[in-house]
């Protein structure tokens, strides 16, 4: 069953939103490097680390980018989340127009500032990871959440995260502020935020 949004979608969006749902799984050929890159995540988030963190992070994206033999994305840690009246953003993926893509994920939350939880954080990683793999591996003309999408995200879960993916059963499938603005995929919030902005949370 599509989300709702679905019936809003054009002709050629259903295509894409099809050609998404329709794939549940990204197989990793070796999970070796990405497992032990998902251990030193959760040890940098343990010591509330930044740096550590986004050392960490980045090795988890390339080893899955290399695993799938596609262009690396860029890894940005920043430190707390920004929120508007409603909800917080947990993390964003922007995308170039010549493919070059930068992904920022944050490690602490915006009220109390708590360090994120490490099944969270992981969550939030591979969530921003799986729109980069829509391009450069499915080849879709955009990154829609689908059904097929959170299905993809949990498979990468389940295969990195070692001892941690068998303590949590699967996120079941969540519609986001995203969906209601299918056409802005390529971000996964509403909006991107400059980088003057940005720069606010980089403390």
């Amino acid at each position: 069953m599509p989300f709702a949004y679905y019936q809003r979608l054009s002709k050629k969006a259903r295509r894409i939103y099809d050609a998404s749902d329709a794939v549940v799984r990204i197989d990793l050929g070796q999970t070796g490097p990405a497992e032990a890159a998902c251990a030193s995540v959760q040890a940098a988030l343990a010591a509330a680390d930044k740096r550590a963190l986004k050392k960490a992070s980045q090795a988890l994206a390339d080893a899955i980018c290399d695993d799938r033999q596609v262009p690396r994305v860029e890894i940005r840690v920043l430190v707390k989340r920004p929120k508007d009246e409603t909800e917080e953003l947990h993390g964003l993926y922007v995308r170039a127009d010549d493919g070059g893509a930068v992904i920022r994920v944050w490690m602490r939350t915006a009220e109390r500032r708590d360090v994120v939880k490490p099944k969270t954080y992981l969550h939030t990683l591979l969530h921003e990871i799986v729109h980069h793999l829509d391009y450069d591996l499915l080849k879709l003309e955009d990154s829609l959440h689908t059904e097929g999408f959170y299905k993809r995200e949990n498979s990468l879960f389940k295969q990195v995260a070692g001892e941690l993916a068998k303590t949590v059963r699967a996120r079941p499938p969540r519609a986001s502020a995203a969906e209601a603005s299918p056409s802005a995929a390529p971000v996964t919030e509403p909006a991107a935020r400059k980088p003057t902005q940005l720069s606010l949370f980089e403390l």
